[in-house]
């Protein structure tokens, strides 16, 4: 009997928590018996009993009906934002109405469903959300290791002589290591959260794990070559070849930004230079990075070519720089930021300059910043 147990008890214990929020009765218990299957359900008839209980364990998501006594869904949701703002919250009502829908989400609701749920679209919310619940908590996660990091990182820079190479070089690679290693851990996670079920179910999820690996594969070898050219740096110089320098800057905004759409692109289809791709890839990952973490809404990348040069004009519109702020980013070891380490501009310009490029910053309070690199075209091939 105690070998049938045991692995009962392990098998629950592996299971993502979902706890189901909700004063009547059948309804409840029907919503809990369908995820039985798939995950450890826990139940609350009342709004201020789930905020006990979220409060004692950590779960994956929560299944809540909108109309209770006492607390209404949309004042717990409200609450619960408080204390745990990556938990996925599933809304539930019977009253479905446009306005209730906005509420919720407007409140932090991450999917919203009508009461009675269809089974199969209940299932499918609750493993879609319990897994975004997972990817965001992981990268929370990697987010406090990359601030405590930073800081020690800042203080180390205070505290030694930030021209002695060796010293400087180390830093750099910590701080552009993070970005794309954070973006391997997320894509990993879905990855391992869909293997789990693909099995079981739609096929089709075999084309999101191709693509999930792909990713993963595109930034697991950039994290590769960054920490071989530490390796090797002091052996050896830039090894350039031909490349298209849209189609590596559209790639960064790709694998290490998500695609974020506030980063779009004009100007020239295709622009080719001699260079190293990761090298070049370092280069736009910080100026995004810096842009958007200043407060830039968006960030516009041109592509032009004036004779046997090509430009890439970044230009945003965060907060800007007065002159002395530009100098002192320029030189290097100066950020305004709190978690910054002042380097993403130093690391920049030098390797523009090692690939024969210029480059050229420009910035004026509330007006935004604009960067403009200019590199040698190749020759035509």
């Amino acid at each position: 009997m105690l070998t049938k147990e045991v692995p009962a008890r392990e098998a629950a214990a592996q299971k993502c928590a979902v706890l189901v929020v909700d004063d009547e009765y059948g309804p409840r218990e029907s919503v809990a018996f369908t995820l039985a299957a798939e995950f450890a359900v826990d139940t609350a008839e009342r709004a201020t009993e789930a905020l006990v209980k979220l409060k004692q364990r950590e779960y994956a998501a929560i299944v809540m009906d909108i109309r209770m006594p006492e607390m209404d869904g949309i004042r717990a949701l409200e609450e619960i934002r408080k204390f745990d703002p990556l938990i996925s919250v599933i809304m539930l009502t019977g009253y479905g109405t446009l306005l209730t829908a906005q509420q919720a989400i407007l409140g932090g609701a991450n999917q919203y469903l009508r009461k009675p749920p269809d089974v199969a679209e209940l299932l499918e919310a609750v493993r879609k959300q319990t897994v975004a619940t997972t990817v965001r908590r992981h990268q929370a996660k990697l987010a406090v290791e990359a601030l405590n990091l930073n800081l020690a990182l800042k203080k180390e820079i205070e505290r030694t002589e930030p021209q002695v190479w060796q010293g400087r070089a180390s830093v750099e690679l910590v701080h552009d290591l993070n970005n794309p290693l954070t973006v391997v851990i997320g894509y990993a996670t879905l990855l391992s959260e869909e293997a789990r079920i693909v099995a079981e179910r739609d096929p089709e999820l075999g084309a999101k794990l191709l693509e999930y690996s792909g990713m993963v594969e595109k930034a697991a070898e950039y994290c590769h070559h960054l920490s071989e050219n530490w390796r090797s740096a002091s052996k050896k110089m830039l090894e350039l070849v031909r490349l298209d320098l849209v189609q590596i800057t559209r790639e960064v905004q790709q694998v290490i930004f998500f695609g974020n759409v506030s980063i779009s692109f004009s100007g020239l289809a295709e622009a080719h230079i001699l260079g190293s791709k990761y090298e070049l890839m370092r280069i736009f990952q910080n100026l995004f990075k810096n842009a958007l973490e200043a407060g830039a809404k968006g960030v516009q990348v041109s592509f032009d070519r004036d004779g046997a040069e090509i430009s890439a004009t970044l230009v945003d519109d965060g907060p800007g720089m007065d002159a002395e702020s530009v100098r002192r980013a320029l030189q290097g070891g100066y950020t305004s930021k709190a978690t910054g380490t002042g380097l993403g501009l130093g690391i920049c310009r030098h390797l523009v300059t090692a690939h024969g490029g210029t480059f050229d910053l420009k910035s004026q309070p509330g007006r935004g910043t604009t960067v403009r690199l200019t590199f040698p075209a190749a020759p035509q091939g």
